[in-house]
């Protein structure tokens, strides 16, 4: 059996699924300083009745690290960053106490320049001074050559509860990447960590002895200890479990659009061929490039506790959310209670809603129905931008999908799967609105909780060899080793596969070598004086994000945990 638990914004929901049936169901509030309370309550719903030993997987997607980012409760970082060709290091400057440390690397990882001691030293006093205790290292051309990383590492000693390294996040050289998603890595670890703690704890409360996985935003899970040493994979895994989610209740061949609308935002998605687009490079946080893989999703600030309001005459609707909506006990207004009083939905204490709609519209000489229509009219009209603005965008460029990269194609979506709570109240409006079949599937209220249940551990590594230096390297897994001046590409790829596959098994995950997929696998000549001196050969492998399973009942009633 598995378990699915998705933290979102407002509610945080569960299922408890065996094989490919869905055992329970069950929803509760979100407390935001306290997500334990929902994932305890959400358990003790779905776990009613049933035997713990026989779970064998959690799943969880989780928006601590987002919020902790949005809400700027990060840890400082003391970045260490040295440099190589190109742009200076301090074009990608972040954080309170960004330190350059003299010291150079060129494109093939030969030293140019040795790290200057006393940079090094100065920039550990000053963190010291400060209280610094989370770091970041990075230098320009480390995937290739981690010594210097590997010497700031050394450097800091017992001065560091935690360092995030830059040739272990990736193969890729991009600099500016590496170094945010060091920093947001290192950031978000103290609050993660002791989350994991405490979750680890509450399920031995409830004698579950089951793996423990975190989803990542690429749609994938990664096991909750591998989820410690890199927290920021686990950012924006909440879209990551609804695009599963739909994958799971929904099956589709075409190009079609996703949405999921929630209490706080909406994220949209779009499928070509029925396979969910992939952010290959790396989402940006912050506006702020990383190379955090993921699901292509875009967020907006329209959900059902959206709040309304009303400026020199005209109605808006969101970003901003000021608590529940009035129905579930809130203080103002929102787009949940202008649909109670348009007679769309019955949810919560309609009264209040009409109530707190009322109040409002005879400040601007409206009555609850005007204002309430305007409202939704406002909300319909910001979703619809968003999405045609995002359908334009995605044809403006190759499209990658979880499977493939897909070149003079043209998406075309026909169709919108809409899930979430207001999901069903939403479906006639935005058919009217966009022109476009709209469909609501079953389960349509957990089905980010069921797309964490039955999403897959996904890794991926990037392995490269210089022939003419006789050297490989696999710098995620901290593999620098010699090789034979012949190693040829097929034997790179089958070395690729082997350590992805011996990395995965480490973890506790066994997976058929056909779930192996070669992303990439280039060789190259390399010439030196007019002759060839060897081979550069790269290969990317992956396991990529699929599902163990789908279901096939919709029958189970949904549990609500706690006063909604």
């Amino acid at each position: 059996m598995r378990i699915g638990i998705d933290i979102g914004g407002t509610h945080t929901d569960g299922v408890l699924i065996d094989g490919n049936h869905l055992v329970a169901a069950a929803k509760a509030p979100t407390h935001p300083h306290n997500l334990l309370a929902s994932i305890n309550q959400v358990l003790q719903a779905i776990l009613t009745g049933q035997d713990p030993v026989r779970v064998q997987t959690l799943n969880l997607s989780t928006t601590l690290t987002t919020n902790a980012i949005v809400t700027g409760t990060t840890e400082p970082v003391g970045m260490l960053v040295s440099a190589g060709p190109g742009i200076a290091p301090s074009h990608y400057r972040i954080g309170d106490h960004y330190h350059l440390v003299y010291g150079s690397l060129d494109h093939l990882g030969t030293e140019t320049s040795a790290l200057d001691e006393q940079d090094l030293e100065e920039a550990l006093a000053d963190c010291r001074a400060q209280g610094v205790k989370c770091f970041g290292v990075a230098s320009k051309f480390s995937p290739r050559n981690p010594a210097h990383e590997n010497q700031m590492v050394e450097a800091l000693g017992n001065q560091a509860d935690f360092v995030s390294c830059g040739h272990l996040l990736s193969g890729q050289l991009n600099f500016g990447r590496r170094i945010h998603t060091l920093y947001y890595n290192s950031a978000v670890w103290r609050t993660f960590r002791t989350f994991a703690a405490a979750l680890n704890a509450s399920l031995k409360g409830f004698q579950l002895e089951a793996e423990v996985n975190i989803l990542k935003a690429d749609g994938g899970t990664m096991p909750l200890a591998r989820a410690q040493q890199m927290p920021v994979q686990s950012i924006f895994s909440g879209p990551a479990a609804s695009v599963m989610g739909i994958l799971a209740t929904t099956r589709m061949n075409q190009d079609l659009l996703a949405l999921d609308i929630g209490g706080t935002t909406s994220d949209i998605a779009v499928f070509a061929g029925g396979q969910p687009l992939l952010e290959r490079e790396g989402i940006a946080i912050e506006k702020r490039p990383t190379l955090v893989r993921a699901i292509r999703v875009e967020s907006i600030g329209i959900g059902g506790d959206s709040s309304i309001q009303v400026v020199e005459g005209r109605v808006t609707t969101g970003p901003q959310r000021l608590g529940p909506c009035m129905a579930a006990g809130g203080p103002a207004p929102s787009l949940m209670d202008a649909l109670n009083v348009a007679g769309m939905a019955t949810f919560g204490e309609v009264d209040r809603s009409l109530q707190g709609l009322a109040a409002l519209a005879a400040e601007h000489q409206l009555t609850p129905e005007q204002l309430a229509k305007a409202a939704i009219e406002a909300a319909l009209d910001t979703l619809a931008a968003k999405i045609t603005g995002l359908v334009r965008e995605v044809n403006t460029k190759p499209v990658y999908t979880i499977h493939e990269i897909l070149t003079d194609r043209e998406i075309i979506p026909d169709r919108l799967i809409v899930i979430g709570g207001p999901a069903a109240v939403f479906k006639d409006l935005l058919a009217a609105q966009l022109g476009l079949e709209v469909v609501v599937p079953p389960l349509y209220e957990v089905a980010n909780a069921i797309g964490a249940a039955l999403t897959r551990t996904t890794s991926h590594l990037t392995l490269t060899a210089d022939t003419a230096r006789s050297r490989l390297s696999v710098p995620m897994l901290g593999i620098f080793r010699p090789i034979a001046r012949g190693f040829s590409l097929q034997e790179a790829i089958a070395e690729a596969k082997k350590l992805l596959a011996a990395d995965l098994d480490q973890a506790g995950v066994a997976l058929p070598d056909d779930e192996i997929q070669i992303t990439q696998a280039d060789a190259f000549n390399m010439v030196d004086g007019g002759y060839t001196s060897g081979k550069n050969i790269r290969v990317e492998a992956q396991v990529r994000p699929a599902l163990v399973s789908r279901l096939e009942n919709s029958d189970v009633a949904l549990r609500i945990a706690g006063a909604l």
